[in-house]
């Protein structure tokens, strides 16, 4: 057993490729040696920005032999009527490199077959690494690549060095015009020269003393620590933003915080418009006292020693100071104007070539909002509503947030504020956006909430209109963010609205393209996808919802599917999920065999006429449910109807041979399937799971 160690050195990697492109190479590089019979113990992972480091602890020095059958063709494919071997059981023997001595005779399906059995013996290490290294780094992926030189290679950054350590050995891996070596390099300014890596157990400690911290995970720790410890100096503290310190993690080798100030005037500026200067822009970590008032302070991380820090101070307080005052510049400039006024500026802005102009859009989203708000009966908010929808996108135009993109809604809510704008409507314009992002809150107000389902889907029927659908991982109008946060916004509502109606509503305001049923069916379906991935998220079962979500309510509403599935998961576990399955398997087994059989009921039998009247029942009792939402009532109902099931199949014989008496049951049967149906498809749900 001896350690192995896999360095590839790049120039600057972008910090957030780092982490899924260590992972993808430890994984590749694990399975790969899994495949190759190499044994292995702990896995050690190492990134800085200058480089991805794997260190396997205790691999095998040679592959682990094989023995193994192999099965070829039938035996009486294999021989002739005279017991000679044919071409086909030739050729078997040929592609497994053995003789006819080799072969036995096994049985499998049923019928006899030819068997070699094969010993493989293991290969050193060494060489299996070689061609099995150079095929896991050509194929390393990244979410954008590059070329450079006349190389084919694609990398994220042009790739500088390569170690492929095994034990003291050097595995003569070659990639590109990149060779492998023992020769790695430490800290850019620091230690620039090149340092020899003897064996793998000195990796580490060697880039330590050359001011090379190679295990991310430490990093994180040591930065934190001395943000907090700088923070306390000057009587503040710093609130973990746990993506910007992973962001900072991989950008520097040899971290060192330190803090710099900016003048208190900026402190009149919005906070959010500081933050994300200080954020967004620079890398920094804004400082607050004890309320969470922002200070006029900052903390940034350094990527080197403590040497020369008062200079590195000075340089990044002369940038901030340059960005700061632009943002202030944008802010005086902004309120010169209203938001108002920014409304015939949007006319001049393009939503999406074929469906028209910013301008346009926005009065798509009022007069969406308005149907919205009569549909849902919210008179008290009607003109709060409309005017959130109407000013929603004024900012848009402004200085700051063509500066500062991150910032639309939160300028047009603070902007509000300032022009004496009803507070409902600031926080409304603010929260339309919402979600931006998975995890990201939702809109608490009303006129966010409207707002913001407005604009969602008039931005998803004009995209579906233009057949501008996603496809696999291709989803460059971010729409499946936008239908999932229509899903949540209904989801917590509980808005009793029809997806198809919605949809409509927001296809009338389209003047430049007109949305087709097969669209407007995709949509529908883009929804439902959206609604199946927060429920399994949630941890419901896959077979309850895709079995609810097969319903046959032709007016789909989301709360409804998530009410139905809540119900059915609450009974999985009872006599009464039993009752119901069994009942409807007797059920659909028959009925969903023969269709378009008609009732006669004056052919009725006692036991037929019986059956119809507890079919009646069902679904007096089924709709009566469904109208208040008691789908545990629904269920019960249908769990119940199982004993009238049970006595008709006991009774009768429904495949009779009168063929009216038979048609009359069958025609039962299917009536009470489509009563099933009304919740689900239960033929989806997984028994015995």
């Amino acid at each position: 057993m001896q350690d192995f160690l896999l360095e590839l050195g790049f120039e600057e990697l972008p910090a957030r490729f780092v982490e899924g492109a260590l992972e993808q190479l430890a994984d590749t590089l694990g399975k790969r040696l899994k495949q190759e019979r190499l044994e292995y113990g702990e896995v050690l992972l190492y990134s800085t920005p200058r480089r991805l480091t794997v260190l396997v602890r205790d691999l095998s020095k040679q592959q682990s032999d094989l023995v193994e059958e192999v099965k070829g063709p039938p035996k009486n494919i294999a021989y002739d009527t005279n017991g000679n071997l044919t071409k086909a059981g030739q050729g078997f023997l040929r592609s497994q490199g053995v003789d006819e001595g080799a072969i036995s005779i096994k049985q499998f399906q049923g019928a006899d077959y030819l068997f070699v059995t094969k010993e493989v013996l293991g290969q050193p290490t060494s060489v299996v690494l070689k061609p099995l290294l150079e095929d896991i780094i050509s194929h390393l992926g990244f979410p954008k690549n590059m070329r450079w030189g006349s190389y084919d290679l694609r990398y994220a950054r042009p790739l500088r060095w390569i170690i492929a350590l095994f034990g003291t050995e050097v595995i003569p891996v070659q990639v590109g015009p990149v060779a492998a070596d023992r020769i790695t390099y430490g800290h850019r300014q620091l230690a620039p020269g090149a340092l020899m890596i003897r064996e793998p157990k000195e990796y580490v400690n060697t880039l330590r003393s050359h001011y090379v911290l190679a295990d991310a995970s430490k990093r994180s720790e040591i930065i934190w620590e001395q943000i907090q410890k700088l923070a306390q100096a000057h009587g503040a503290k710093v609130s973990l933003d746990q993506d910007l310190l992973q962001e900072v993690v991989n950008l520097v080798e040899y971290p060192t915080a330190f803090c710099g100030t900016f003048d208190p005037e900026y402190l009149d500026i919005p906070s959010e418009v500081l933050v994300t200067s200080m954020k967004e822009h620079q890398r920094y970590f804004p400082v607050e006292d004890g309320e969470g008032q922002l200070l006029p302070k900052f903390i940034g991380i350094r990527n080197g020693a403590d040497n020369h820090l008062e200079t590195v101070v000075n340089g990044n307080e002369k940038v901030l100071a340059a960005r700061l005052a632009d943002a202030k510049f944008f802010f005086d400039e902004d309120r010169k104007a209203s938001l108002e006024d920014n409304l015939q500026k949007l006319e001049q802005v393009v939503f999406q070539e074929g469906l028209g102009s910013m301008g346009e859009k926005v009065e798509r989203i009022e007069c969406l909002s308005l149907s919205l708000t009569e549909l849902l009966g919210l008179s008290a908010q009607r003109d709060t509503i409309l005017r959130t929808a109407r000013l929603a996108k004024a900012d848009l135009v402004s200085q700051m947030v063509y500066e500062f993109p991150e910032l639309q809604g939160i300028m047009g809510g603070k902007y509000a504020l300032l022009q004496g704008e009803d507070p409902a409507v600031a926080t409304g314009i603010r929260e339309h956006y919402q979600p931006r992002f998975a995890g990201d809150s939702l809109p608490n107000t009303m006129e966010g909430t409207i707002v913001s389902l407005a604009d969602k889907l008039d931005t998803l029927v004009g995209y579906f209109a233009l057949g501008r659908i996603p496809t696999g991982s291709q989803d460059p109008f971010a729409l499946r963010r936008q239908a999932q946060g229509v899903v949540q916004i209904l989801l917590k509502t509980g808005f009793d609205v029809p997806l198809n109606t919605l949809i409509e509503l927001a296809a009338s305001g389209y003047t430049e393209v007109s949305l087709s049923h097969e669209h407007a069916q995709a949509l529908e379906e883009f929804f439902l996808a959206r609604l199946r991935v927060i429920l399994l998220e949630q941890g419901y079962a896959y077979d309850l919802v895709d079995a609810v979500m097969a319903t046959g309510d032709q007016g789909i509403k989301i709360p409804d599917l998530l009410g139905k599935v809540q119900a059915l998961d609450g009974i999985r576990a009872t006599d009464i999920f039993s009752d119901l399955m069994t009942g409807f398997e007797r059920v659909a087994n028959l009925a969903g065999k023969y269709q378009g059989e008609t009732l006669n009921p004056e052919a009725f039998l006692p036991a037929d006429a019986q059956f119809e009247q507890a079919v009646r029942a069902l679904e007096q009792q089924c709709r009566t449910c469904f109208s208040t939402k008691d789908y545990a009532g629904v269920l019960s109902s249908l769990a119940q109807f199982r004993t009238a099931v049970d006595q008709f199949f006991t009774e009768v014989m429904i495949m009779d041979k009168d063929p009216v008496v038979r048609g009359n049951r069958l025609a039962l049967l299917q009536k009470a399937l489509r009563i099933y149906i009304l919740y689900g498809d239960f033929h989806l749900i997984v028994l015995n799971r």
